[in-house]
């Protein structure tokens, strides 16, 4: 009986998974030559596939020497994988600035090559700031409000005792002062470890919902001259998550919105957008999702001043008098318990603060 003889696998099928991807990939020889393009280089270049297999890459370059001179590299065995930064020629397009990882791949005189748009680059570095920040956070918090909170009873209780001691109502006010002072810290305190204290509790989400709740309770709050407006993608499916989580981070968001809106208010054209949308084939937090989603939290007041625009997730950085700084804390601690992600975009007259959530 003869044996089976199974087809040669071409490059294009072995390499067919790289089409999901959103950054650029192209597969090449050692010599330059393209074996294979994913569907984003073809968006990107404005050429089709089969225009781009078998020419020679480093052409698609301004500088081609540096591409070159990777893969010689590649070639020699110098490195495992190399980065730089270049620009990528587009057809009938301004050449698109690019971050360049060459990397080896386990079959001899293969090399993988991504292009990450800057723009994409800076986001990832971005989000990657933002998490590792949350991280921080967290754990700064829970520390400073344990240290916080046990002297902080002790305080209390000597000022009770003291007023029992004390017979000048002079004299009572003052230790009234200090059990009030106490009492406010305390409550700070609670807020600070609420996220911590309280358990997930995990069902079917209809983000929708949530956003209908924050819009009740926004508008019964400021009943005039203010507009909240719905624009929802009705598509979006029901996801798991901790429902009165996600209430208090989007009405955290919509609230901060509404102070900065003050002014607007009072002029009678103030007014803040719920936009769902369905994001696909989307990386976030150093993963990538087939489905994820989007929700905006968008205003037309002032923007986020430039003095702390870096620094709104920090806990105790507030842009208004008398802020406690721990709204947007606590909501980007909420998302990220669902996996997920707050980033904030603002120019005068527009900030959308944006909420990434996996999707099943």
């Amino acid at each position: 009986m003869f044996p089976k003889v199974f087809p040669k696998a071409s490059p294009v099928s072995r390499f067919q998974a790289f089409d999901l991807l959103a950054t650029l990939v192209v597969v090449v020889r050692s010599d330059g030559t393209v074996l294979f393009a994913n569907a984003a280089l073809e968006d990107a270049s404005g050429m089709a596939r089969r225009a781009i297999e078998n020419t020679q890459f480093t052409d698609f370059f301004t500088e081609p020497e540096l591409l070159r001179n990777a893969l010689q590299g590649a070639h020699s065995n110098d490195f495992a994988a190399l980065r730089y930064d270049a620009w990528l020629k587009r057809l009938n397009q301004e050449p698109l600035p690019v971050h360049v990882i060459v990397a080896q791949t386990e079959k001899s005189g293969e090399v993988i090559i991504e292009l990450l748009p800057q723009e994409q680059q800076a986001r990832q570095d971005r989000e990657e700031r933002l998490l590792e920040q949350a991280q921080t956070n967290k754990e700064l918090i829970r520390n400073l409000a344990h240290e916080i909170k046990n002297p902080l009873g002790g305080i209390r209780g000597a000022a009770q005792l003291l007023q029992m001691e004390i017979d000048s109502k002079d004299l009572t006010e003052y230790t009234q002062v200090i059990i009030h002072e106490a009492d406010r810290l305390q409550t700070l305190v609670d807020r600070l470890l609420a996220p911590h204290r309280r358990p997930h509790v995990v069902a079917d989400v209809n983000i929708h919902e949530v956003c209908e709740r924050v819009r009740s309770l926004i508008l019964a709050e400021f009943p005039q001259g203010l507009r909240v407006v719905r624009d929802y993608d009705t598509s979006v499916p029901e996801f798991r998550g901790d429902r009165e989580q996600l209430i208090q981070a989007v009405l955290n968001i919509t609230h901060n919105a509404c102070q900065a809106l003050y002014e607007r208010i009072g002029a009678g054209d103030a007014q803040i957008v719920f936009r769902t949308r369905i994001a696909r084939q989307t990386t976030f937090g150093k993963q990538r999702y087939r489905l994820a989603l989007e929700l905006h939290v968008v205003d037309n007041g002032p923007g986020v001043p430039e003095a702390i625009k870096e620094r709104i997730f920090y806990p105790l950085v507030s842009g208004r008098e008398g802020g406690s700084g721990l709204g947007l804390t606590l909501a980007q601690t909420f998302v990220q318990q669902h996996h997920g992600l707050i980033e904030c975009d603002s120019v005068p007259g527009l900030t959308d603060f944006k909420i990434l959530i996996p999707l099943p």
